[in-house]
């Protein structure tokens, strides 16, 4: 009998009814899609970019190319799922080199990390639209990410950046559903963001720290845990575990492999986190009005 435990995303899909309300959003979405004349889609590989991405090929065929973003803050293991959906799905896909470490406001981790992050991301789509000549550019935000605090937002409204997921109002967990109906492998993986994302604001950012948290996130990969942070405070890793894994991360067979690896990986302290993985987690110590 398979006592593992079951991940959240997955029970969170399947307790959502899939109704008639999602299949008439999804058709507005290849509607939309369709009128347009060409596209440039920004894909990370998760589970909203990777569905618009799907969507848009349906919908344009040549006429849609996705492209990844690669620079430090882009883990090896993003890279191989975002190659992975491509080959999977036949997308038509390329990477891009972006230099957001280039930019001091970029490096300092202010809460505006994002926008820069954002910014450079769409001068760099830009660049590749007029070159290729695609009519538009389009990125994955969907009706939830409304609700948190993100600046990249700002960036692509500036850039004149299309939303298609949020213009008809699809909720992550329709996103999920709609995906797993139409068989995208992307449709339960867990959520997923930028390596600069795992240092607290105001802590500079470096490629080097980057590699260090890539590597002690590959550690608890290699575990088998699927939903996770490893958050760099200084010398101190401070990982998150999903709730219905933190079990088993504490127990001390485990525990003491996560400790050994992520030391490993340049840690000098390496902490579990009893409140377990929370997205945004580091917003929290935000102070936004």
């Amino acid at each position: 009998m398979n006592t593992e435990p079951v991940p959240a995303v997955t029970i969170a899909v399947q307790s959502l009814a899939f109704d008639q309300a999602s299949i008439e959003k999804e058709q507005r979405l290849f509607d939309s899609l369709r009128s347009l004349d060409s596209l440039l889609v920004a894909f990370s590989g998760g589970a909203d970019s990777a569905y618009l991405a799907w969507a848009a090929h349906r919908a344009l065929g040549d006429r849609a190319l996705s492209v990844t973003a690669l620079s430090a803050s882009f883990s090896r293991h993003d890279r191989e799922q975002a190659e992975r959906f491509a080959r999977e799905t036949g997308i038509r896909h390329e990477f891009i080199e972006t230099r957001e470490f280039e930019n001091a406001l970029y490096l300092a981790n202010n809460a505006d990390r994002c926008y820069h992050c954002k910014d450079e991301l769409f001068d760099r789509m830009e660049a590749l639209a007029s070159a290729r000549n695609f009519k538009a550019i389009a990125y994955g935000i969907n009706a939830d990410d409304t609700h948190d605090f993100r600046p990249g937002h700002r960036a692509a409204h500036e850039h004149g950046v299309l939303a298609p997921l949020l213009d008809v109002a699809l909720a992550k967990a329709e996103i999920r559903v709609l995906s797993q109906r139409a068989g995208l492998t992307t449709w339960n993986r867990p959520a997923s963001a930028c390596l600069s994302s795992r240092v607290p604001y105001g802590t500079a950012v470096t490629p080097d720290l980057m590699e260090k948290i890539d590597r002690a996130e590959s550690v608890l990969r290699d575990l088998g845990f699927r939903q996770f942070r490893v958050r760099a405070h200084g010398e101190l890793a401070r990982i998150e575990l999903a709730p219905e894994e933190m079990s088993r991360g504490l127990e001390p067979a485990i525990t003491r492999q996560i400790l050994a690896g992520v030391k490993q990986a340049g840690f000098s302290i390496v902490t579990i986190d009893l409140e377990g993985y929370r997205q945004g987690s580091l917003n929290s110590l935000l102070k936004i009005k």
